[in-house]
């Protein structure tokens, strides 16, 4: 955000002394660009979250269904996906003008982490790891010396989505076995470890990183298309 000025003057705003302040516009772009970046994302990538979920079905992937209704419950995900992103957005750059960083080049990237780890507790599932691609970001534009482009920060959320994405598979895996358990089970007592302790006995290392590709591509794809499409979007209504 810019820093706020009186209209005419060139002196700072009085709602915030020498801070940056976020005025109602950019509140409002920041809020819509986060609600539709959130709803591109779950219309072209359900049918991948779908797969990989099938993928990691204790029953097999064909018995889960295969690649039958694939786009099956997107309409309900769709409209929860909008306040979801946007209250992720409206809470991540809200945030990020109030903290202090000025213009040093150290303090930035920490007000954008902090930033975002608030922003992440009002989203769930859509898009995570954004702390890591503020991060990317940040030192992007320290080395070109101006501020990222829209599709340069769609590229920092790919690697950073992808590079999460893969790292944290086994954990989604038992997850998926977890919601998945029969009731009476020993995964229905959701106990993580042990699930991924029987799936290491059973499965070895292939069944814990089950739908690895579709998840990262998923995730890459996803997190291109939620940071490029909320920048442009803002850049748009702005």
């Amino acid at each position: 955000m810019g820093w706020a000025r009186s209209a005419g003057t060139g002196t700072a705003d009085p709602c915030s002394g020498q801070q940056p302040c976020m005025e109602p516009r950019e509140s409002w772009a920041a809020l819509a660009a986060g609600g539709v970046a959130g709803v591109c994302v779950d219309l072209i990538l359900f049918p991948l979250d779908t797969v990989k979920t099938r993928l990691q079905s204790p029953q097999g992937f064909r018995k889960a269904g295969g690649f039958r209704g694939i786009y099956a419950g997107v309409p309900s995900t769709a409209i929860g996906s909008f306040p979801n992103a946007a209250a992720f957005f409206i809470t991540y750059e809200n945030v990020k003008s109030v903290l202090p960083h000025g213009s040093s080049s150290y303090l930035s990237p920490a007000t954008h982490m902090v930033a975002a780890s608030l922003g992440e507790v009002g989203i769930q599932g859509l898009y995570r790891g954004y702390k890591s691609t503020v991060l990317r970001e940040d030192l992007w534009s320290w080395k070109q010396g101006h501020v990222v482009d829209s599709w340069q920060s769609a590229v920092c959320g790919a690697f950073a989505g992808g590079f999460a994405a893969a790292v944290t598979t086994p954990l989604d895996v038992a997850k998926t076995r977890i919601m998945l358990a029969k009731a009476g089970s020993s995964n229905a007592r959701g106990n993580v470890l042990a699930a991924l302790g029987g799936i290491w006995r059973t499965q070895g290392l292939s069944g814990l990183f089950a739908g690895v590709v579709p998840r990262m591509a998923a995730i890459s794809l996803g997190g291109f298309i939620f940071l490029g499409t909320y920048e442009k979007t803002r850049q748009l209504l702005l």
